[in-house]
């Protein structure tokens, strides 16, 4: 029942549904926050036992195992990211825990070759990359795509003393054009990734947060570079019901000796342009306080301006006499009289007329002829 309570209120207070209400924002993030703790098992049994406290204490930003839903839960998952609900989501336990104990299959993947797979929800293809000392200070890329904008993760995996794997890097698919790609750059700097999803729910609540908190999601990578030997990523299938179609490859940096300076180049100019916004989001609000001040008084002193034109204008009407206009009432009714008038008078003297003795004209006399004969 409480499951179907936060459904109806992430519909009821969407933004789309609430746009510029800083009250529904509210009560949408709070529907997405229970949504999550409701839809994860470990987060929900955390509530049971201690509340609120021992939840938020982690953090707001929760993260749900597809592979754990039920089949009604993974529907409305499905839905409201749909909606825009920012859900985010974590590997498989069980994928995690078959890689720490050694028991995945890995497949070769050279250098300068790209492999074409399908991997079903929730589950792994796993890939060994294998680099040399020179291609390892030159630095090298992965990177993979989907052509049908399948939802998938790049992870990256240290190797253990005992053979097992254990998750260092993850990577979630954005979409990009006709596309949806990952990549990991190790290039023997700090390379830097946007987490779009970081400041969606803030954002929510007023449009231009939108725009200040946009780079707010842009961190360092963990890694910048790679040792040479082996190495070990994945593709995870990160959709709720279908399988994901995706293109992986490995390339040397090498040759790509101008992209990295420009890459390079680039993020030094957003980090210093973050500083600049993050100055200018303060100056902004000052302003845009102002003005809406100003906004404010500039309708109400129109309103009253527009009252005190009224009173004078009717100030003027009380020294004007003004005959009141006939209606068109009253108009068809004289029209009405008039007629009615003018047809009795014609009545009258039609009456008056047959009444009057008719006079005998000279061409009325009549003439007596003689019928005798000729003589």
């Amino acid at each position: 029942m409480l499951d179907i309570i936060v459904h109806r209120n992430l519909i009821r207070f969407h933004p789309d549904k609430n746009a510029n209400d800083p009250k529904a924002a509210d009560l949408f993030k709070e529907a997405t926050f229970s949504y999550n703790l409701l839809s994860d098992p470990d987060k929900r049994r955390q509530y049971d036992s201690s509340g609120f406290e021992a939840v938020e204490s982690d953090s707001q930003e929760l993260e749900l195992d597809l592979s754990s839903l039920g089949a009604v839960n993974t529907m409305f998952a499905a839905l409201f990211s749909k909606l825009g609900v920012p859900i985010k989501t974590t590997v498989s336990a069980t994928i995690l825990e078959e890689a720490l104990n050694g028991s995945v299959t890995i497949r070769p993947l050279p250098l300068g070759q790209f492999v074409s797979k399908r991997v079903e929800k929730q589950c792994a293809h796993f890939y060994s990359v294998t680099i040399t000392e020179e291609e390892a200070r030159a630095g090298f890329v992965c990177r993979v795509q989907s052509s049908d904008k399948s939802k998938f993760k790049l992870l990256y995996f240290d190797q253990e003393e005992n053979g097992g794997l254990s998750l260092a890097l993850q990577e979630d698919s954005t979409k990009n054009g006709k596309v949806t790609s990952a990549g990991m750059y190790f290039l023997g700097f700090p390379v830097y990734r946007l987490d779009q999803t970081m400041n969606t729910i803030a954002a929510s609540k007023d449009p231009d947060t939108s725009f200040f908190k946009k780079l707010d999601g842009f961190q360092p990578c963990e890694l910048t570079e790679l040792k040479a030997g082996t190495h070990i990523f994945a593709v995870y299938g990160d959709n709720f019901f279908k399988s994901a179609n995706y293109t992986i490859e490995v390339l040397c940096a090498a040759p790509f000796s101008e992209e990295k300076e420009n890459l390079r180049n680039v993020e030094t100019q957003i980090l210093s342009k973050r500083a600049e916004i993050s100055k200018f989001e303060s100056e902004y609000r000052e302003v845009l306080a102002q003005f809406t001040e100003m906004t404010s008084r500039y309708a109400h002193e129109m309103q009253t301006i527009d009252e005190l034109l009224k009173q004078r204008n009717e100030i003027h009407a009380s020294y004007t006499v003004v005959p009141l206009k006939r209606s068109n009432s009253s108009k068809s009714r004289s029209k009405t009289s008039l007629k009615e008038s003018k047809e009795d008078g014609e009545t009258r003297e039609k009456r008056n007329t047959r009444e009057r003795p008719r006079k005998k004209k000279w061409y009325n006399l009549h003439l007596r002829v003689d019928k005798r004969k000729a003589c």
